[in-house]
């Protein structure tokens, strides 16, 4: 049986991204363009496009078109970006969320998180460290910058709630995908400090950087679990429940 075409395309296309062939932050052909370079019709030429989104491999913009936003084999953009109070709600968990650090800080102060967000020293970032907890024993570390003229007038009780229905309901934008990466890293001073003494001392730390819609970067999350109790499960473009 012939292959469809809307899978060669996407085949074609994905293999030249995943090889650097087309690189990250590069705008692909139109759809016009497409359809010309594989004689194709613009319905199987959307069908792969629309394949690629789903791989996290691109990423479409109105006035732009199809941009790629895939950063290689050890940063993963993930199907379904759902913030921690939606997953709880979603398997019915129980865990309660503590607030430990709520601050403004200059971008310098974290060269890390501002060469991630490609911003300027100055740049005032939100600085929120959270704890989440069961039968009062701290599960997850969750420590965020965001970006604070893209996201003002962040409180203790939003930060406690969930920043993502803040960002979405009442700033009015548009959460759209992220890239993360997975290492496995021994405690240090805070990790001591809020988890405790566990053995092994080791984290399973998901550092991801968020975009809005239009490719903004406006957060980097730093999300550390304990190693022995993490599973990962492959989630990260966003979906509202």
């Amino acid at each position: 049986m012939t292959q469809k075409k809307f899978i060669t395309i996407y085949e074609t296309l994905r293999t030249d991204i995943i090889e650097s062939r087309i690189s990250y932050g590069t705008q692909l052909p139109s759809e016009y363009e497409l359809v010309e370079a594989y004689d194709a019709s613009r319905e199987t030429v959307r069908k792969a496009l629309n394949l690629l989104v789903r791989d996290g491999m691109i990423q479409k913009i109105r006035g732009k078109g199809s941009v790629v936003i895939y950063q290689g084999l050890t940063e993963f953009p993930l199907a379904d970006l759902t913030s921690f109070r939606e997953v709880q709600q979603g398997l019915g968990l129980q865990h309660e969320t503590e607030v430990k650090v709520l601050e403004k800080i200059p971008a310098g102060d974290v060269p890390r998180v501002k060469e991630a967000l490609n911003i300027s020293q100055s740049k005032v970032l939100w600085h929120v460290i959270r704890t989440r907890k069961i039968n009062d024993r701290v599960k997850i570390i969750d420590e965020d910058y965001l970006i604070e003229a893209i996201v003002p007038g962040l409180t203790f009780e939003i930060a406690k709630t969930s920043l993502y229905e803040y960002v979405e309901n009442v700033l009015g934008l548009d959460i759209s995908y992220s890239n993360k990466a997975i290492t496995f890293e021994a405690f240090g001073d805070l990790e001591y400090e809020m988890f405790g003494n566990v053995s092994p001392a080791y984290t399973a730390t998901v550092r991801g950087i968020v975009h809005l819609k239009d490719t903004t970067q406006f957060q980097y999350n730093i999300s550390r679990h304990l190693a022995t109790e993490f599973k990962f499960k492959d989630f990260s473009r966003r979906h509202k429940i």
